[in-house]
């Protein structure tokens, strides 16, 4: 039976040696990691954001992600029933949460709770780069309605600024 199960063990590994180890390359890519666009044009409004799913494997239970935003920039805003934890991984951004905006850069953590509105904007000329992780079973992101806009432009002058764009 444990040479069944070795057997097993070095049969798996053969298999999917980039699912073991992938080396991180120039420019924030990893090798064996699709480049993805953020989501599918028109679908939400966003802008200058790509993707990379860099773990995703059922056994774990999440998913490990990095979303790059170019100077300029953002993501959707959105919210969701699923959390995410986000670790800024280089630049600098103003993240709406909520009814809060606060700036964040290298190394600073978001912990997204379920339901709340969050959108990432860059700041600056130098691109922003985050790693994401989020469960596998996931809802799908709700946009906001006008009445939505509404209550968040009247929550705070700064997330009133923040959604001017809207």
């Amino acid at each position: 039976m444990s040479e069944n199960i070795e057997k097993l063990k070095q049969e798996n590994a053969e298999e999917r040696p980039a699912d073991l180890f992938r080396a991180f390359s120039e420019n924030y890519r990893w090798e064996n990691v699709p480049f993805l666009p953020y989501k599918e044009e028109g679908t939400a409004p966003f802008k200058a954001i790509s993707r990379q799913v860099l773990f995703q494997n059922p056994e774990l239970r999440c998913e490990l992600r990095y979303f790059e935003v170019a100077p300029g920039g953002y993501s959707t805003l959105e919210r969701h029933q699923h959390t995410h934890g986000v670790m800024i991984l280089r630049g600098a951004a103003d993240v709406l949460l909520g009814n809060q905006v606060r700036p964040v850069k290298t190394h600073d953590l978001v912990n997204i709770p379920p339901m709340t509105w969050h959108q990432f904007r860059t700041k600056g000329n130098e691109p922003m780069g985050f790693l994401c992780m989020v469960n596998v079973d996931r809802d799908r992101p709700q946009l906001p309605t006008e009445e939505d806009l509404l209550l968040l432009r009247s929550s705070d002058h700064a997330v009133a600024a923040f959604l001017s764009v809207y």
